[in-house]
């Protein structure tokens, strides 16, 4: 034993960092560009347009609001996880017992 624990004791600890890249940021910039260009939308004069750009103008915007719906719904999934309910096995026999036992 004396002579297994000193080696253990010597083991190398130094550990080496690893570079890790963030990716949320980048959603939260597209995103903002996204609200961005919505908000340039809102402020040009509609008026001056013909029928066609403002249809294309109409349809940008149905598009945008369509992606940053679906980025929300995958930003909830992700911190959420997938919503299912998990039961282990001994709450499902405890359940079993106590439906047997009531009915």
């Amino acid at each position: 034993m004396l002579f297994v624990i000193p080696t253990q004791l010597k083991a190398n600890t130094e550990t080496t960092p690893v570079a890790v890249v963030a990716t949320a940021p980048v959603a939260t910039v597209d995103a903002s560009v996204l609200v961005a260009r919505v908000e340039a939308i809102k402020a040009m004069d509609i008026s001056t347009l013909s029928a066609s750009e403002r249809k294309e103008l109409r349809k940008e915007l149905r598009a945008i609001k369509s992606d940053l719906k679906e980025r929300k719904k995958s930003d909830l999934k992700t911190i959420e996880g997938n919503g299912g309910i998990y039961l282990s096995v001994g709450a499902i026999i405890i359940i079993i017992l106590l439906l047997i036992l009531l009915l």
